[in-house]
């Protein structure tokens, strides 16, 4: 991937920085800026980012892999990504068997790991880190609508709305 960050989206960054009243507070923002151009935050840009806001890069890393909305590589998603907290609450309160639903559901093989996507390319399934919610568990977010003490029945629901 060639990451290359442009006049404008320095200056838009730039802008967003001068709202903070540290630096570092910024940093959700710039990964999000950085993700909606480049469709991931790839290596280069955790760098860049880190330097930018005068941080190491571990601190930037941290954000971005422990945000389940951040994507290091540029993969293929589904229009309808379907994000199913596994903490601990959300485990205890049934996640693993509302993604089993879910991978059964769609086609899918709910014992292979990590993020799957129909062959149609409307729906991703994965399992992602806490969606803080843990009082109202399982939780699930599709795109980014949020969905509390998910059912097999608000599972059926959820996939009906996606239209």
């Amino acid at each position: 991937m060639n990451f290359t960050i442009t006049k404008e989206l320095e200056a838009e960054l730039d802008e967003l920085t001068a709202h903070y009243p540290q630096k570092r507070s910024a940093s959700l923002m710039f990964l999000h800026a950085i993700q909606e151009r480049f469709g991931c935050i790839p290596p280069e840009a955790i760098e860049w980012t880190a330097r930018k806001l005068d941080l190491e890069p571990i601190n930037i890393y941290e954000l971005v892999t422990f945000y389940p909305m951040f994507r290091q590589e540029k993969e293929k998603v589904g229009r309808f990504q379907i994000k199913i907290c596994r903490t601990l609450s959300c485990a205890l309160g049934g996640s693993r068997q509302l993604r089993e639903y879910f991978c059964k559901k769609l086609g899918l093989d709910a014992s292979r790991p990590g993020p799957q996507t129909t062959p149609d390319g409307k729906y991703t399934v994965e399992f992602v880190e806490c969606l803080a919610s843990c009082g109202t568990a399982p939780v699930v977010m599709v795109n980014e609508d949020f969905y509390e003490g998910v059912s097999a029945k608000m599972a059926d629901d959820i996939l009906a709305n996606c239209q």
